[in-house]
């Protein structure tokens, strides 16, 4: 099948316009349909150099699927056939030669390099933007690095190959009974690598969800050579260099594989879903749960419009959706202490609990059931509300348990109040991806009236006005989506001045050129 230029994955799946139609004319009545216009790709503005033409190539149509990733202004721009952004090339390196080779083409024809693994940044990671000392760009797409090249199955750990996408990496590490358990939502077109350079986070809401925790090693290839970590569980060597690639976006090198600590797949599960008449009550619950060491897979806490709207509760209660695994027994006692916990905090379970033993079975039943297929359906119907004239994306952060309340009421009122100034009117929903001891992610989503052809200029106001309050109320500009070129200006707000010094003079070192990813969290030197 093929993958869907504009939008989120392939074509065939793509059909989600009429539960999307369902949910939005709920909020703003009667919605027109407007299809997508053709493609417009400019003339590369330069041959692929002999050094790269026997893995490279200036098709117009592989350059434009490399060029934009999935934010919601790529995916306008998309709609309207505007691919200004393709690069003028696009490298398919079948191993580290290649790399070097992409590397030393660029550094001779002033070409910015643009890592790119499954394209669904949402943060302007993948875009090809060129810095002053550029005259094109190369998009060096990791695809064809896509093994897992070794298991230790004693150590528990994989050595992977960073262009593996989701589904396949999963598929080869089950031969050997084992899995990485990393799923976040964009797990079906995204890729190791990209994880690794985005720091992302998984499904999993809580211990051993976000890609760092999940990484022991990693390689590194930058124009100056190569950075490879040590492959130990832990070390107190000075500072970790994990740490400096892990979160780098493609801005100071191309990660090629990793070793990466994995587990025998679960067998058991459990899952509730805790209604709860009290937002704040439903936050203390889910609090109490997070700090009392049962370490749920899923504890995720919806208000009552994200309830509404991914039709999980059309009472006007918030819901909590618990869930718990293992590999080696029963999570029964577990689900119950936490189902417990929540009712101590005034919940209810009305559907009650379910059990899978290690035969597959089920036992009881899940109002979770309709979050879950939510959740996987959710990057197809914002492309449906691009299609209805409906302004739909997503903005989250951290912060501690203490802050959260004053977060919570005070950037639900300026996004509602940005709604209303910019669309007319408008939905702001909360839910919890992930869980910490000392405090939730909080993921806000917001849906506003589109004017059509100028939806762009209302994302950036609604943006702003967001990611102001979240820097505002004590929050992160990104828990897991990533700084890219998006959060930028946000990011160098919460960032130390004197790390900001330091990352720039990492970049010198290993990036003397400029050539990587230029603008993504670090001002193109000229």
């Amino acid at each position: 099948m093929a993958r869907n230029l504009w939008g989120w994955g392939e074509v065939e799946a793509a059909d989600a316009l009429d539960d999307s139609r369902a949910r939005a004319e709920a909020f703003f009545g009667p919605l027109e349909v407007e299809d997508a216009a053709p493609p417009r790709v400019p003339a590369p503005r330069l041959e692929v150099p002999a050094a790269l033409q026997a893995f490279s190539t200036a098709d117009a149509a592989t350059r434009a699927a490399h060029a934009m990733g999935k934010s919601y202004v790529d995916r306008v721009r998309g709609f309207r056939g505007d691919f200004s952004s393709a690069p003028d090339l696009v490298a398919f390196p079948r191993g580290e030669a290649d790399l070097v080779a992409v590397l030393e083409v660029a550094d001779a024809y002033r070409l910015a390099v643009i890592p790119f693994g499954g394209g669904s940044s949402v943060v302007g990671g993948v875009e090809p933007r060129l810095g002053p000392r550029h005259r094109g760009a190369v998009t060096v797409d990791l695809s064809r690095l896509r093994e897992v090249l070794e298991v230790d199955d004693v150590s528990r750990v994989a050595r992977v190959q960073a262009g593996v996408l989701g589904p396949d990496l999963e598929r080869q590490l089950g031969a050997h009974g084992l899995t990485l358990r990393h799923f976040p939502q964009s797990f079906e077109y995204s890729s190791l690598g990209g994880w690794l350079a985005t720091r992302a986070g998984g499904h999993f809401a809580t211990v051993y969800t976000r890609i760092d925790e999940l990484t022991q090693a990693v390689r590194l290839v930058t124009p100056r050579g190569v950075v490879e970590t040590k492959t130990v569980p832990a070390h107190g060597a000075g500072p970790d260099a994990n740490r400096l690639v892990l979160g780098s976006e493609g801005a100071l090198g191309l990660i090629t594989e990793a070793w990466m600590r994995v587990r025998p797949r679960p067998v058991f599960r459990g899952n509730a879903s805790v209604h709860f008449e009290d937002f704040q009550r439903a936050v203390d619950a889910t609090r109490a749960i997070a700090q009392s060491g049962l370490f749920p897979a899923n504890c995720r806490l919806l208000d009552a419009q994200e309830a509404f709207l991914n039709g999980v509760a059309a009472d006007g209660t918030s819901v909590l959706v618990l869930g718990f695994e293992s590999a080696d027994a029963s999570v029964g006692p577990w689900l119950d202490r936490a189902v417990a916990l929540a009712e101590a905090h005034g919940g209810t379970c009305p559907r009650g609990k379910t059990l899978k033993d290690d035969a597959g079975k089920a036992r009881g039943g899940d109002a979770g059931d309709s979050w879950r297929a939510s959740f996987l359906r959710g990057p197809y119907l914002q492309d449906a509300m691009i299609r209805l004239g409906v302004v739909a994306d997503t903005f989250e952060t951290a912060c501690t348990w203490r802050a959260f309340p004053a977060l919570y009421a005070e950037v639900t009122q300026v996004v509602r109040e940005a709604l209303e100034r910019v669309c007319g009117s408008g939905v702001v929903t909360c839910r919890f991806t992930h869980v910490y001891p000392d405090g939730p992610a909080p993921y806000f989503t917001f849906l506003g009236k589109a004017r059509r052809g100028g939806e762009v200029e209302q994302w950036i106001e609604l943006k702003r006005a967001a990611s102001d309050a979240l820097l505002r109320c004590g929050g992160t500009i990104t828990h897991h989506h990533a700084v890219g070129r998006v959060h930028r200006s946000w990011y160098e707000r919460e960032r130390p001045a004197l790390f900001g010094e330091a990352l720039k003079a990492v970049k010198r070192a290993w990036d003397p050129s400029g050539l990587l990813n230029p603008g993504v969290l670090l001002d193109a030197e000229p």
